[in-house]
């Protein structure tokens, strides 16, 4: 493939993840808002199965929470984040690969998507709460799990497939 070719490709999926991201994190909380008001709740939660619920969450920071309670943390970590997305962008723009072209694309997604949400809410929203009697692991969303994906693509790739 063509690198103009692998860059549509990556942007394409880029904007399909951020679309889908906020698409979901709209749904499930306009659902939870819902349950909320019909059963006058202040953490309403749906509970899909015995380790995991959908909840709502504001993450001020960056993940698990980390950096909550920096001053104009907001700003920063907006800029810091549009920073990654950028280069991400051009690497892929660089790249000739067509499953690099798919991992940034999912990397670029989910940064666009948290991105989006920051600078729109002040804050991220996540929903998805896997847990396993009392030990919850820190709420997460779409985008977390499609960077996570193409990060893992990224390692796979180096860590299996790079010719040494």
């Amino acid at each position: 493939m063509k690198s103009k070719k692998l860059f549509l490709l990556g942007v394409a999926i880029a904007l399909i993840v951020a679309f889908l991201d906020l698409l979901t994190k709209r749904l499930i909380f306009t659902l939870l808002d819902s349950k909320a008001l019909e059963q006058n709740l202040t953490n309403p939660e749906i509970v899909i199965f015995n380790f995991f619920s959908l909840v709502k969450v504001w993450n001020r920071g960056v993940s698990f929470g980390m950096f909550n309670q920096i001053e104009n943390a907001q700003i920063l970590l907006s800029i810091l984040q549009f920073s990654i997305m950028a280069i991400v962008f051009f690497w892929i723009y660089k790249n000739e690969k067509p499953h690099f072209a798919i991992a940034l694309g999912f990397i670029a997604g989910g940064a666009l998507g948290n991105l989006t949400d920051r600078i729109q809410n002040g804050a991220v929203a996540d929903f998805l709460d896997f847990h396993v009697a009392s030990y919850h692991w820190p709420a997460f969303n779409l985008a977390d799990s499609c960077v996570f994906i193409g990060v893992a693509i990224l390692l796979i790739d180096d860590l299996i497939f790079k010719k040494k």
